[in-house]
């Protein structure tokens, strides 16, 4: 069974840094695109960053590219997400999400077969 358990959240002035872990566990992630969406109040939950396991290949959304850097450690079986320059709008629960059998970095909740709980991410302005 899949588990995937994100941490790491927090409230931050604007400007400042916080990384989000998602620890996966349950089978291996060799195949595997991990990736995270964030969702704000009254908000659909978008697209972030994805990483594919294997080659690290890496796809951001334009609205954090230069600002966040997503990255695995195959020892830890961890992904992370590493957010600087955090800005209100970047305020939302963040998800941690793994697509099974991935054709490519997909930006579509629908492609993702495995869900964390989610941790909150507030950034004051």
């Amino acid at each position: 069974q899949v588990q995937l358990v994100e941490s790491g959240g927090g409230l931050v002035q604007a400007g400042g840094s916080l990384r989000l872990s998602c620890a996966a566990s349950g089978r291996s992630f060799t195949n595997y695109v991990m990736a995270w969406f964030r969702q704000a109040p009254g908000k659909e939950r978008e697209f972030v960053a994805a990483i594919r396991w294997s080659n690290d290949n890496i796809r951001y959304s334009p609205s954090v590219e230069g600002r966040f850097t997503i990255s695995r450690d195959n020892a830890k079986n961890t992904v992370y997400l590493q957010m600087n320059s955090l800005k209100h709008e970047d305020t939302g629960v963040y998800y941690c999400a793994a697509d099974a059998r991935p054709l490519w970095l997909g930006v579509r909740t629908s492609g993702y077969d495995y869900w964390g709980q989610g941790t909150q991410v507030t950034v004051s302005s």
